[in-house]
């Protein structure tokens, strides 16, 4: 399981939003994304290769201070009855993508996910 983590100044474009969704499916991704400001997109699939095709795919969208703040790579659950290895969507979201309307929301989910602590370091909170 590899998952990213993309921060950008905010989310609001519902045709973006669209884009996301489809690419998600395309890659075989579970995506969770906050809109507003700032937009925050987590990512995580079986394959490196399908995170980074879904974050070239965002970047392609031309947000505005796109900030991939941490890079595709092995997931590492730091819950001891953490969901890695469930497959894509495993504790928290189903495949696809997710969206939730606050910070709170999301780091509430990136908990349950097991990878608290990884997200609050790349977002800068600690």
């Amino acid at each position: 399981m590899f998952n990213a983590l993309i921060r950008t100044h905010h989310i609001t474009s519902r045709k973006k939003v669209a884009s996301l969704k489809r690419a998600a499916h395309a890659y075989r991704c579970s995506v969770l994304l906050c809109s507003g400001c700032p937009g925050i997109m987590y990512v995580e699939a079986l394959a490196k290769d399908d995170v980074g095709k879904w974050v070239t795919a965002v970047r392609n969208l031309r947000y505005k201070d796109f900030q991939l703040v941490v890079k595709p790579a092995c997931l590492q659950s730091e819950s001891e009855s953490g969901s890695e290895g469930e497959g894509a969507g495993g504790a928290g979201f189903p495949p696809g993508l997710v969206e939730v309307g606050s910070v709170k929301e999301f780091g509430g989910l990136m908990e349950k996910r097991g990878v608290w602590k990884w997200w609050r370091r790349g977002m800068g909170y600690g």
